[in-house]
Formats: structure tokens, sequence, C-alpha cells
């Protein structure tokens, strides 16, 4: 993960259970806020195209499919290093582009790392994904193992009824294990926020999980019912600005599952600029988990430089 060299990695500051508690969301406030987030007239031509660049930048291009085969990941991680076609490059006045990370299970870092050699980094999902329901011990071995394997980043899943049960020490527990097992490796917290239900539950998960030392928090699996969404990412986003007024330390933030419009895109750099500012629009705080979205963004990339949309499988994912 590419950072400056004076960031200050985020490391456990302690659970203070008196601050989670006392933490309200309101809910009309919120969606108010979202929806005029979400409704704001988007940037148009030269400024949309570079908005859609970094959304590219900041992508972690994802594949999690059943199906997966060393094959599909080699040429998942040639994507990543050239997203975009040459000619677009060039119109573009680009002269280098990659995505933020590929982000695969276990048993396909290995192929990553053949085709990637440290170029970019391997996230890597675990604990269970993407239900998180085995025990804590097989959990941070699996952690232990994808970081061996090659994995420079790992995206762990919580154990949704410490939240829905508001057992936080237990959380709390968890995380700091989680983070001491992937040592130098960054680790996303995945809340699954279609799971704890309320958007109290994912304000509190979101602050007791960076009080334990997590790099990112994350929205979702991409497997559950209701993924990413407008009103959940501004609680996230909000919560990652109090904890960075209390206690310095900037988070990361992952929107995931169902990102898969350049216009969505749009939406959620524009949460991130208006929520936490320009400094937060980078790959070391910003990734946006997605596998479809490539597709749509390479249209819109080509329709500003040539005035046509092609086929969307013209732009087919691995």
């Amino acid at each position: 993960m590419t950072q400056p060299l004076d960031f200050k990695r985020n490391t456990a500051v302690g659970l203070d259970l008196g601050l989670v508690k006392h933490v309200k969301v309101n809910r009309n406030a919120a969606d108010r806020r979202a929806a005029s987030l979400a409704n704001r007239r988007t940037v148009k031509k030269e400024y949309q195209a570079a908005w859609l660049v970094r959304a590219i930048e900041c992508m972690d291009l994802t594949t999690l499919g059943g199906d997966d085969t060393p094959g599909r990941v080699e040429r998942l991680c040639m994507k990543a290093m050239r997203p975009l076609r040459a000619d677009l490059m060039q119109a573009l006045g680009l002269e280098s582009l990659t995505t933020g990370a590929v982000c695969v299970y276990h048993e396909m870092i290995q192929p990553a790392v053949k085709v990637l050699q440290g170029r970019l980094p391997i996230a890597a999902v675990s604990t269970a994904f993407p239900a998180g329901l085995s025990s804590l011990e097989t959990k941070i071995r699996e952690i232990e193992l994808s970081v061996a394997a090659g994995a420079t980043e790992i995206d762990i899943v919580i154990t949704r009824q410490h939240v829905l049960l508001g057992n936080w020490q237990a959380l709390y527990d968890e995380m700091v294990a989680y983070r001491q097992a992937c040592g130098d490796a960054h680790v996303k917290a995945i809340l699954a926020t279609g799971d704890i239900v309320t958007l109290d539950n994912v304000a509190k998960a979101s602050m007791v999980c960076m009080m334990a030392g997590a790099d990112f928090i994350k929205t979702s699996t991409g497997k559950e019912g209701v993924n990413a969404t407008i009103p959940v990412s501004l609680v996230m986003t909000r919560a990652i600005r109090d904890y960075y007024e209390q206690t310095g330390f900037q988070v990361g933030y992952k929107p995931a599952g169902g990102v898969s419009t350049a216009k969505a895109a749009l939406q959620y750099l524009t949460v991130m600029k208006e929520e936490l500012g320009n400094e937060w629009l980078q790959p070391h705080l910003f990734r946006i988990g997605a596998s479809s979205l490539m597709t749509d963004i390479e249209r819109q990339l080509e329709h500003y430089v040539t005035g046509n949309y092609s086929a969307a499988h013209r732009h087919a994912q691995p």
C-alpha cells in the first residue's frame, strides 16, 4: 500500500466503552444528508474524466467467485496493472495508471504474486469470509497463512453477533487479535453493514474496530442482501472523522458490494470529499471494492475521448 512517508499507521488505543455506548445516529438527518449527496449534480467533461481516473486508482479490482481459477486471477492482475487501453491512456494524457490493489481468496494469492511481483498490493479476504463463523484460532491461522503467502492487505470479517448483542469488548478483543496476526500487512475490517441492522450499530462497530487498530473500515463482503449504501457510508466516514479528531490517526474507508456504475463511484468519491476532504481521496485511505465497475468506467472514458459509447462486451472482465 503506497502511502506518504510521514503517514502514521493506526494502532490500538484502548476500548472506551463510555464513548461507544453514547454513540447515536439521527436516522432522519443521515438520510437527508445522504440524499443530498447522492442526488447532487455530478461533475462533467474533463472533471468527470479526472474523477473516474481517480476511481480506478482507488479500486480494489476483485474476483471472489467459487469458480475462480489461477488463469482468471492472472488476467485480473494484468488488468489491474493496465486498466485502460493505450489509445485511451494517450488521449487522457496519462503515462501510467494502475488500480489500488487486487482482492482475491487465499487460494488465489500465489497466482496474483506470480503476475504482480510486488508492483501492486494483494488483498486477501480472510477470517472465514463471508460469514465469519469459524473459531477464532482458525481465523487467526488463516490470516497468518495469507500473509505468509504474499498478501499485503487482509480483508477480515467481524463476528456480527458481537455487534448484535452489544458485546463491544469481544469485538474489540477479536479485532486486536486480527491486527496482531496481520503484522505489517494492513487490515480492513468488514462490518457487513447489511447484517448489523441499524446505523447506530454501524457507527459503534466502526469506532470499536478503529480503536482496536483497523487500518480501514469496509462496508460489506458483497455477499449480504444489502451492501454499500450512501447512508451507511456517511455514518462510517463521520466515525472516521471523529476518530481522527480524537486520536490523530487516519483510517481508510472502503465501500464494497453493488458499486457497479461510474455514477455510483462518483457518488462515493463525493462522500469522501465532502465528509473527509481531498486528503482522503488517495489509495492509502480510500478503496472501492468492485468487479464489474471497471467496465462502466472504461465505457464512460471512451465516450469522453471519442464521443461514442462502446458495447459493454468490448470491455469484458477476466
